[in-house]
C-alpha cells in the first residue's frame, strides 16, 4: 500500500504546495469585482458561497471518468498511479485553474470565446463549432450510460428508452432554469453521495488489507492483457482523462467562474476540486487492481463482463460497504453522468448564446438555443455508444490539448513563467496525435509508426509556439495585428 498512501499524499501536497505556484503565476486580485457581482442577471451570473461552487465545480466535472476510466486505467496496472498523480497536479488542476480564472477575468465568457481572443478568430470559429459539438456528444453519452444502469436496477418495469426519456426531461429543465434553483439545490447532496463512496471504499481497502500492488521497477510495465492493442502511450492518458486532465473541465469552469465572488476562491474551486476528482480516481484504480486479486484477475473479470465497469462499481460496493453504501454508490455512479450531463448542455447553450450576443435572461431567448441541442442530443443516442464514447475520449483529450496551448500563450503574452503549462501542452499534443494514428477507431497505424509521428508533430508545434514567442519578444509581429488577435482580451493582457 506504500505506493497508494505517497500517491495520496502527492495529491494532497500537490494542492497545497503547487497550487500556490500556479496561483502566484496568474497572480489574484481580491479587490477586483467578480462578473457575480458587475453582471448578476439571476440566471447564470449568480453570487454563490465558495463551499457551493466547489460541489457543483466537483460534479460538473466528476461524470464516470474518476470512476469508470479509473477502472478501466487499472488494467495497465500502477503505471496507472504515477499517470493520475502527475497529471492532475501538473497539468488537469493547472488547466482547470487557468480555464476558470481567465473566464473570470474576462467577464465570465466561455471557453470558445477565451480561445479565441489569445489565439485569434480563426481558432474561435473552429472552438465554437468543436466545443458545441463535443458538449452534446458528452451529453448523449451521459444519457445513455446512467439510462443503463438504472434499467438494470428496475428489469420489467422502466427500460433503458424511458430512463433516457425522464433524463433528458430533467437535462432540459437543469438547462434551462436559474443555476440556483435546481443545480444548486441537489448538487450538495449528490456531491456528498460520491465523496461519501470514494472515502468509504478507499477506507474498506485499507482496513481490510486488500493487496494494492505497488510500483515497483517490476511493475513498471503494461499489465493490460492486450499489452500489443493497447500500449500504456498513448492509450492510458486517453483512458484516465478525468482524474488526470480533461478538456471537458475548461467548458465548465466558466459556469463558476459566473459565480464565484473573490479571486482567492480560485484555487479552492477549480485547483481543488480536480485534486479532489484525482483522489476519487486514485481510490477506484487501486480498489479496482486490489479487489479481485491483483490486476491480471481485474483483466479478467473485465473481459468476461465486456469491460463494464459498472458491474465492477457494484460488485465492490455492495461487497465493501453493505447494502447503505451500496445504495449510495449507485446514487454516485448514477448522480456522476446526469450531473455532468446537464451542465454539458448548459455550457453548449451558453457557448452559442456568448457566439450570438444573445441575452440568456427571457425564457424564449434560452429555448431558441436549447431546443436545436436537444433535437441534436437525442439524435445521437440511437447511435452505438460505443462508438459515441470513443469519440468523445479523444475529441475531450483534444479539447485540452488546444486549452493547453491557448494558456501558453496567455501567460507568454503576459511574460509570466508559461513554461509551467507549456511540457503538459507539448505532452498533450503527443498523446492525441499518436493515438489518432495507431487507435482501432484512427487510422490504426503500428504504435512505433504513430508514436514516432505523433511526438514529431508535438516537437513541430513546439518550434512554431518558440519561433512565434521569438518575433514576439523582438517586436517583429504587427503591433495592430496583436492587438486585434488580443481585443477581447485586453483587459487581463497587460505588460508586467
Amino acid at each position: 500500500m506504500i505506493t497508494f498512501f505517497i500517491s495520496v499524499a502527492a495529491l494532497i501536497l500537490g494542492y497545497l504546495l503547487y497550487g500556490k505556484v500556479v496561483e502566484k503565476v496568474f497572480v489574484i486580485d481580491n479587490n477586483r469585482p467578480t462578473p457575480a457581482m458587475t453582471m448578476a442577471d439571476g440566471v447564470d451570473f449568480v453570487p454563490l458561497k465558495w463551499p457551493k461552487i466547489f460541489l457543483i465545480q466537483f460534479l460538473n466535472i466528476a461524470g464516470l471518468g474518476p470512476i469508470f476510466g479509473a477502472i478501466a486505467g487499472a488494467m495497465w496496472g500502477p503505471v496507472a498511479f504515477l499517470w493520475i498523480v502527475l497529471g492532475c497536479i501538473f497539468a488537469g488542476a493547472a488547466h482547470d485553474y487557468f480555464s476558470g480564472m481567465m473566464s473570470l477575468r474576462m467577464g465570465g465568457k466561455s471557453i470558445p470565446e477565451i480561445v479565441g481572443s489569445i489565439m485569434g478568430i480563426g481558432t474561435k470559429q473552429f472552438m465554437r463549432v468543436f466545443t458545441v459539438a463535443m458538449m452534446i456528444l458528452v451529453g448523449a453519452v451521459f444519457i445513455m450510460g446512467p439510462a443503463k444502469i438504472l434499467s438494470g436496477l428496475t428489469p420489467g418495469l422502466l427500460d433503458v428508452t424511458t430512463w433516457a426519456v425522464i433524463i433528458f426531461i430533467y437535462y432540459v429543465l437543469a438547462t434551462l432554469l436559474p443555476i440556483d434553483k435546481l443545480i444548486g439545490r441537489i448538487y450538495p447532496f449528490f456531491g456528498f453521495a460520491i465523496l461519501f463512496m470514494a472515502v468509504g471504499i478507499g477506507g474498506m481497502m485499507i482496513y481490510n488489507g486488500l493487496p494494492i500492488p505497488e510500483l515497483t521497477p517490476a511493475n513498471f510495465t503494461n499489465m493490460n492483457a492486450e499489452a500489443d492493442k493497447f500500449p500504456v502511450f498513448p492509450m492510458l492518458f486517453v483512458t484516465i482523462a478525468c482524474g488526470a486532465i480533461s478538456g471537458f473541465h475548461s467548458t465548465q469552469s466558466p459556469l463558476m467562474a459566473r459565480c464565484i465572488t473573490q479571486e482567492r476562491y480560485g484555487r479552492r474551486v477549480f485547483y481543488g476540486a480536480m485534486i479532489t476528482e484525482g483522489l476519487v480516481a486514485m481510490i477506484w484504480a487501486a480498489v479496482a487492481m486490489s479487489f479481485f486479486g491483483g490486476v491480471n484477475e481485474l483483466n479478467t473479470v473485465m473481459a468476461e463482463h465486456k469491460g463494464n465497469a459498472a458491474w465492477i462499481v457494484n460488485e465492490i460496493s455492495n461487497s465493501l460497504l453493505g447494502r447503505f453504501g451500496a445504495i449510495l454508490a449507485i446514487i454516485g455512479v448514477v448522480a456522476a453522468p446526469i450531473t455532468s450531463g446537464d451542465t454539458a448542455f448548459r455550457s453548449a447553450r451558453l457557448i452559442v448564446a456568448d457566439f450570438l450576443k444573445l441575452k440568456q435572461g427571457p425564457i424564449k431567448n434560452r429555448l431558441y438555443i436549447t431546443v436545436p441541442l436537444f433535437v441534436a442530443g437525442f439524435v445521437l443516442t440511437q447511435m452505438d455508444f460505443a462508438i459515441i464514447w470513443r469519440y468523445m475520449a479523444w475529441s475531450n483529450q483534444t479539447l485540452a490539448t488546444i486549452v493547453l496551448w491557448s494558456i501558453t500563450v496567455y501567460l507568454a503574452l503576459n511574460r509570466k513563467f508559461y513554461w509551467i503549462m507549456l511540457i503538459p501542452a507539448i505532452f498533450m499534443t503527443s498523446v492525441v496525435t499518436t493515438y489518432l494514428f495507431v487507435a482501432p477507431e484512427g487510422l490504426n497505424m503500428a504504435v512505433f509508426t504513430g508514436t514516432i509521428i505523433g511526438i514529431s508533430i508535438s516537437l513541430i508545434a513546439s518550434l512554431f509556439f518558440f519561433l512565434w514567442l521569438y518575433r514576439i519578444r523582438n517586436n517583429k509581429l504587427d503591433v495592430a495585428y496583436l492587438n486585434n488577435a488580443a481585443s477581447d482580451a485586453r483587459d487581463f493582457i497587460r505588460k508586467e
